[in-house]
């Protein structure tokens, strides 16, 4: 039942984006992006974790490459199979490959010394009040996220994205905070 409640759930999130441009959801980024750059636990942190935006997403790009110039350490997470994913170390703009997913995904070896990560912006297709967080259906993150063990977690999502109730499951992993 509730599996069917949280397909549901997604495929209205996924209406909603369809009413915006790609322009649009990027202009409205801008404020969500200035709120996580002001953020005081991504001020003190070394290393991060980030994503890369796909196009129904909080756009990431150009955050991804100032955290770098500001001398962080700034991972990216990786699909490597149906079930797993992994953290690579961002470069630069041009050590990217593109996913059989069409996600462009950074270049190298795994990163694995979890516990350094100080700070994660996790995305999502929906988060609630009680920081759970609803995924695109694959587990990834929530398989992912009890590896941070050190990591503050911030969820970011457009308004329209944060919804009152979200269904959960024992398997579902709450984030710390959402940015909205």
């Amino acid at each position: 039942m509730i599996q069917l409640d949280k397909k549901s759930l997604r495929k209205e999130v996924r209406a909603r984006k369809k009413q915006f441009s790609t322009e649009e959801l990027i202009k409205e980024s801008r404020p969500l992006i200035q709120r996580v750059l002001n953020h005081p636990r991504l001020q003190n942190a070394k290393t991060v974790l980030l994503y890369n935006s796909l196009p129904d997403e909080v756009y990431t790009h150009d955050l991804i490459k100032q955290l770098h110039n500001e001398g962080k350490t700034v991972l990216l997470p990786v699909v490597v199979s149906d079930t797993e994913m992994e953290l690579r170390l961002y470069r630069n703009p041009n050590s990217f490959e593109t996913s059989s997913y069409g996600i462009l995904e950074p270049i190298g070896e795994a990163f694995t010394d979890f516990s350094s990560i100080e700070f994660a912006l996790i995305p999502g297709m929906a988060f609630d009040k009680e920081r759970n967080r609803l995924g695109r259906g694959k587990g990834y993150y929530d398989r992912f996220l009890p590896l941070l063990t050190n990591a503050y977690k911030v969820g970011i999502c457009f308004p329209f994205q944060f919804l009152p109730n979200i269904p959960t499951e024992e398997t579902d992993i709450k984030v710390d905070e959402c940015i909205y």
